[in-house]
């Protein structure tokens, strides 16, 4: 019998003699009474009209003999198995091909087999010749930080974009109602957005250098874009007697031949990058800090607060680099190594399981 308390059991059968034993005018007094829209079936009222004729009750009648149970050792054996051959089909289709309920599904698997849901971790394509250099890399890396200072004299940078409206993820966006609102969210055709840049270190954050024209609208990186950035944002803000190293990744406008020559005008040959004697592995955001910790940080907390112009995301970005303390730096920098050492461990390959704590 459909689930309904014994209030409304109780108010049905009035309901039903008072309406002379119709069961569509029962329906009808049912929605006006407990203003709902779908009214108890016509088979549910005449097994309760009959139940409460021949037994006096509205409530569930005791059953007789041993009660079954969903989660015996078959079922148990029977969901095991399934979930060895397939890990990954979704709990309504595995429950319809066993023909268990969910909620049965989900208790032999939590409290039975004591299995859990597990999202899957998304990681940059590796090709096969980016192995051994990501290996190459992490064994590099570990050698010259055998002088402690190391790690605290290196600069790793990258850009990242920052969207003025976010985005919006339909399949998570709902808006409840009694009827459809027709929600529309309008965007662009090409967003609002900034280009940022910055460098981080165990001291400090350098930046963010944005990258755009004189109406401040964001541009796209070029090499002489960025060599000005290195001449005219990054030489400032470092001290030529600290020799520090400068880590870049593999785009084009970073490691084209007058790019690097600029480079070298201010590290010498301190450079990990592609055409360097230091080579950066293609395809690695998952070793150098701006990936793994600086820009997830920073949208997780400006777009806390949305921004309704352009000058005020940058002013938030501005905002909360100044808030990273020099402590979670330290800690960042320090997690470049034992990086490192993980993908040594693994030869190169991906980085499981990596959760980084600030």
């Amino acid at each position: 019998m459909e689930t309904y308390s014994v209030i409304q059991r109780t108010k049905i059968i009035e309901l039903y003699f008072e309406n002379h034993r119709s069961v569509i005018l029962t329906q009808r007094a049912y929605r006006q009474h407990f203003n709902v829209r779908n009214p108890p079936s016509k088979s549910m009222i005449q097994r309760l009209v009959q139940r409460f004729q021949q037994h006096g009750a509205v409530c569930d009648l005791p059953r007789s003999g041993r009660p079954y149970c969903v989660r015996n050792n078959v079922n148990i054996e029977r969901v095991q198995q399934s979930i060895q051959e397939n890990p990954e089909t979704s709990t309504r289709r595995r429950s319809a091909e066993l023909g268990l309920s969910r909620r049965s599904l989900r208790r032999i698997l939590r409290e039975d087999l004591m299995m859990f849901p597990y999202k899957v971790q998304l990681v940059q394509e590796l090709k096969p010749t980016d192995y051994e250099q990501r290996l190459v890399y992490a064994v590099r890396l570990q050698e010259v930080t055998s002088d402690n200072n190391f790690i605290h004299r290196l600069i790793m940078s990258d850009e990242a974009h920052f969207h003025l409206n976010g985005f919006v993820n339909r399949q998570n966006c709902r808006v409840w109602g009694t009827e459809n609102p027709r929600a529309v969210h309008q965007r662009q055709l090409h967003p609002i957005k900034c280009t940022v840049w910055c460098a981080v270190t165990s001291q400090q954050i350098i930046g963010p250098y944005f990258f755009e024209d004189n109406n401040g609208n964001a541009v796209s990186v070029t090499g002489e874009r960025y060599r000005h950035m290195l001449e005219n944002f990054l030489r400032p803000a470092i001290d030529d007697n600290e020799e520090m190293w400068f880590q870049q990744n593999g785009a084009t406008a970073h490691t084209v031949r007058s790019t690097m020559d600029t480079l070298r005008g201010i590290f010498d040959e301190r450079i990990i990058s592609r055409n360097s004697a230091f080579n950066w592995p293609p395809r690695s955001p998952d070793l150098t800090a701006p990936d793994f910790f600086l820009w997830g940080y920073l949208k997780e907390k400006v777009y806390a607060n949305k921004s309704r112009s352009l000058d005020q995301l940058k002013e938030n970005i501005r905002t909360e680099i100044r808030n990273v303390m020099p402590e979670t730096l330290t800690n960042v920098m320090e997690n470049v190594l034992k990086r490192a050492q993980l993908c040594e461990a693994k030869n190169g390959q991906h980085l499981c399981d990596i959760i980084f704590h600030t």
